[in-house]
């Protein structure tokens, strides 16, 4: 398989896919590229209850897919954020959409039921994809951020899955709860 669970050495190749979306576009609301440094707390704080994956071609990361809480309070527990980027070379090939499989069947072995893509305005293909994915606008926030000069809103979009009221949290995951055995 071309994807695996990513470590802290990827994280390099992972800001130089990032970093062009923070520079180039209102897709990641960042207006700077975060230092590897501050990039590892990220990481780590999302890989302690969520996964983080990379894809590789020909040895090279081209991609990378992560989730985590999408709050914090308590009574959100069981609603994650998922997100996924490309190298503008390698869209529109599955990538994204595999990376997502995997993860979305992840996060419900670890019991989420909620999970929520936050995409801005200016990234109606993300929409698309999402859309396509099974995933339902939720909510707009209009004109709620501002970069490059310019006003973008957020859409917010979610695909539910069992909503029987759990009785525990959604645990921390595990290798095995990938269908990927490479670390």
């Amino acid at each position: 398989m071309p994807y695996r669970i990513a470590n802290e050495a990827d994280l390099p190749a992972i800001l130089e896919i990032y970093a062009p979306y923070v520079l180039n576009t209102a897709i990641s609301f960042e207006t700077a590229v975060p230092t590897l440094e501050a990039f590892t707390k990220r990481f780590r704080s999302h890989i302690a209850q969520c996964p983080w994956l990379v894809w590789e071609e020909g040895g090279k990361i081209v991609g990378y897919a992560y989730a985590g809480n999408a709050f914090e309070r308590a009574a959100y527990g069981w609603a994650a954020e998922i997100s996924v980027y490309l190298d503008p070379h390698y869209h529109k090939l599955g990538i994204g959409s595999a990376l997502y499989e995997v993860l979305e069947a992840a996060l419900i072995k670890q019991g989420y039921r909620i999970i929520y893509a936050l995409v801005t305005t200016d990234n109606e293909g993300s929409v698309r994809f999402h859309e396509a994915l099974g995933y339902k606008k939720a909510v707009l926030m209009e004109n709620c951020g501002c970069k490059f000069g310019k006003w973008y809103g957020v859409q917010w979009l979610e695909k539910r899955f069992d909503m029987t009221p759990p009785t525990e949290l959604p645990r921390p995951w595990r290798p095995e709860d990938l269908e990927c055995s490479k670390t």
